[in-house]
Parts: C-alpha cells; structure tokens; sequence
C-alpha cells in the first residue's frame, strides 16, 4: 500500500507558507518559527525592510518605468502632489507586502485624492497580498497631501502611501 502522509500538507510546501503569512498580516503577527526534525521555517514580518530616502525612491521608480515604456496619462494624472506644508505630516503606511489598489474596481472613483479630509476610519485603499483584498485604513484625521503610490503598483511592507497634513 502507498503512503498517503506524502499527499497531506505540511508546514513546508508552499501553500501552507503563504496561509501562514496571511495569518502573519491578518492578527498582526511579527514572527513564526516552526520546527519538524531538522526543517525549520521561519517567517518574520518586516525583518528586511530598508527605508529608502524619498529623492532615491522617485528615482529608482522613474527609471523602472522609464524601462517599461512612458506610464500612461492616467497613470501620471492620478497621483497629484500639492505644495508641501512647512509642518510634519503624518505617514499612512503599508501594513503589507502586496498590490496598492486606489479603487474598489477600475471604473469607480478613488477612495481618497490629494485635498480630500480623512478620518481614522476612512479606507484609503486596498492592498492585496495572495488572492486577500485588505482595506488600508488612514488612522489619523486631516487632509491627503501627497500620494506616494499609483494604482496596482507593488508595495512593501512599512512603505509610506500617503502623507496627511493634521492641521489643516
């Protein structure tokens, strides 16, 4: 008789990893380490993040689209950039690795633009991580001043999507 253990999903195929980094991102996790014998796998959120200076993000951006071909004119109408303020405005975030979707369908309006008023509550986008569409919530009050990402663009974990300006 043929043994059927081989058939069952273990905590080393691929299947299993992506359930568990969704698990990871669902309940806020940092960290899961699992052993069977000599096997380890071990999945940490935001271990290997590098924070990239703005200028050198823009740059790095510019040049890989500019490899691609020009981006298209909705692309480029989509994220405005207002004056910049002279006091700090606060980061909203990715908690994710996964697609930025600024639109709950593709013939629909954005949730937010540059000027729009957001509360804590206000869904600002969603980002999608293995077939999962989760809302990006602003988590703070006042007005969108920048969009730092375009719609469907690949995000990492802890990158900034859009800055709020808090006084205004």
């Amino acid at each position: 008789m043929a043994d059927d253990s081989r058939n069952e999903p273990g905590p080393f195929d691929v299947p299993t990893i992506r359930l568990l980094a969704a698990l990871m991102s669902r309940h806020d996790l940092s960290e899961i380490d699992l052993r069977e014998g000599n096997r380890r796998v071990r999945l940490l959120r935001g271990a290997t993040v590098v924070k990239v200076a703005d200028s050198l993000r823009e740059s790095v951006g510019n040049a890989a689209r500019g490899a691609s071909g020009p981006p298209s004119e909705t692309a480029a109408s989509s994220t405005p950039v207002a004056e910049k303020p002279t006091h700090k405005l606060l980061e909203i975030k990715s908690e994710l690795v996964g697609t930025f979707y600024s639109r709950a369908t593709p013939d629909t309006e954005p949730y937010v633009k540059v000027g729009g008023r957001v509360t804590p509550a206000t869904v600002v986008g969603l980002v999608e991580a293995m077939k999962l569409y989760n809302d990006v919530q602003a988590g703070c009050a006042g007005v969108i001043a920048e969009i730092l990402v375009e719609n469907q663009q690949p995000v990492e974990y802890d990158q900034v999507l859009f800055r709020v300006d808090p006084s205004a």
